[in-house]
């Protein structure tokens, strides 16, 4: 178990470590906890990972988080092994039957280990498609041409819409 200074700063996110000074993560742009605090936050995620009960039964209360494939729900058992949740990947029924599709496969978990499955399915999916690294508060935008002023949903510029390109990234719009 790692243990952490009183002395300095952490981040919960990407775990980095700074200087007592320094107010949040360089990184991840949140705020940072104190060596204490950081103990504190480190063993409530111990605990409630020892609370899981692991491996499915018959009898537990299942629930689909996520469809996919083969590959991408094996890299997610892995997570959720490492965080004690318990699941299964199981064959949907239906599909085409020429075996031209290929099969739809379905992750389920307990009920009650739905939110902790799905917020490591959100870690997984920023980790992979490096989306961590990107200021994506901008990305429910919509061009509206008849608004007179957009902001960019790629990266939040607001320019007018009279172009229908971004003048600071690119982003085309027609």
């Amino acid at each position: 178990m790692m243990r952490y200074d009183a002395e300095l700063k952490y981040c919960p996110t990407c775990r980095d470590e700074y200087r007592a000074e320094v107010e949040s993560c360089a990184t991840c742009k949140i705020t940072l906890l104190t060596g204490r605090e950081m103990a504190d936050f480190v063993g409530q995620i111990q605990a409630a990972r020892a609370k899981r009960r692991g491996d499915l039964t018959a009898d537990d209360d299942i629930v689909t988080i996520h469809k996919g494939a083969l590959a991408d729900l094996q890299r997610l058992a892995e997570l959720f092994a490492a965080e004690n949740i318990g699941m299964a990947i199981v064959s949907d029924a239906g599909g085409c039957n020429k075996g031209c599709c290929g099969s739809s496969l379905s992750l389920q978990v307990r009920r009650e280990d739905a939110q902790a499955a799905y917020e490591l399915i959100q870690q997984d999916f920023q980790q992979i498609t490096c989306l961590a690294d990107h200021d994506t508060s901008h990305c429910h935008g919509v061009f509206d041409q008849d608004a007179g002023v957009a902001s960019c949903p790629a990266c939040g510029f607001e320019f007018e819409t009279s172009t229908t390109t971004c003048p600071d990234c690119g982003l085309c719009f027609a």
